[in-house]
């Protein structure tokens, strides 16, 4: 999938972008007019995973102010919004053959598929579900209820982030990738050594360490890993193609020996293969390209 979808699909958008210089809508529209509606669908498209994923980030950052405390909330079964079905998280819950039988219960209960006296639910799963989002005093779609201002203000904080990090284009994004292609590999190495450390550890890497090839077969497979590698490269959201647009002249692009010829005859006194002058060379020749 990477290799057939995702791979092709990076290249031309970084391609197309380099070559127009301009962003989704009119890149689309200057290849063909009618085109002009696949970037509106991109920059809609990318206008609603926006949205869900600064919720997501907002979510996050609830959590990380959440953590400034001696005791995490989501641990305990002792506060305000916790219900008698709540069960505090236990470092041993994997010892006992009846513990495991009450973690498969809570799995349940996260599904929402039934209900019963029985069942049990855990500490974090209340602290999201009840303190954070306060999904037991909705009904259902149609009952949005108030506005959760602490929600709200770390929603606020993620877009005021994003701005600040795009307001001057790429000039500032591209000191704010040195930390947001960085940091997510420090994270995961705390979280490796966490992991490693905890009991069964060896357990779990050798179930992921044995694939299961019978689901090759399955549909369901597929569509996950293709949403990984759009997810993963990002074609199709209009990212790519506006951060090519900003590739400057003085970067090295594969250019035809008749475009070369046409140059050196049309400039013979501007255009040299010096190295002072390497830029007005790529300058010009994107300015034959674009017309």
């Amino acid at each position: 999938m990477l290799f057939v979808g995702g791979i092709p699909l990076f290249y031309m958008e970084l391609a197309l972008g380099q070559f127009h210089r301009k962003g989704a809508i009119t890149c689309w529209a200057r290849i063909v007019p009618l085109f002009k509606g696949i970037g509106y669908a991109v920059v809609l498209i990318a206008f609603y995973v926006d949205f869900y994923y600064n919720v997501i980030i907002a979510w996050a950052l609830r959590f990380f102010f959440a953590s400034f405390t001696d005791l995490l909330p989501w641990t305990t079964c002792d506060n305000t919004w916790n219900t008698p079905k709540c069960r505090p998280l236990d470092v041993n819950i994997w010892s006992t053959e009846t513990n495991i039988s009450i973690l498969n219960i809570t799995s349940k209960n996260i599904s929402t598929t039934a209900s019963s006296s029985t069942e049990f639910a855990s500490a974090s799963y209340e602290y999201f579900t009840r303190a954070i989002l306060e999904l037991h005093r909705s009904e259902g779609l149609h009952d949005l209820g108030a506005i959760k201002w602490d929600m709200a203000l770390c929603l606020l904080a993620v877009y005021l982030i994003c701005y600040f990090s795009l307001w001057k284009g790429i000039s500032t994004s591209g000191k704010v990738v040195w930390f947001t292609a960085l940091f997510p590999y420090a994270v995961l190495l705390i979280l490796l050594v966490r992991g490693i450390t905890l009991p069964g550890s060896a357990d779990g890497i050798k179930y992921y360490l044995s694939p299961n090839f019978t689901s090759i077969t399955k549909a369901e497979v597929w569509v996950d890993a293709a949403t990984q590698v759009f997810f993963s490269l990002g074609p199709g959201f209009g990212v790519l193609l506006a951060y090519a647009s900003w590739i400057h002249e003085g970067c090295l692009i594969f250019i035809s020996q008749e475009a070369l010829s046409y140059l050196l005859v049309k400039h013979p006194n501007q255009i040299t293969l010096e190295k002072k002058n390497l830029q007005l060379y790529f300058k010009k020749l994107s300015e034959q390209l674009n017309y």
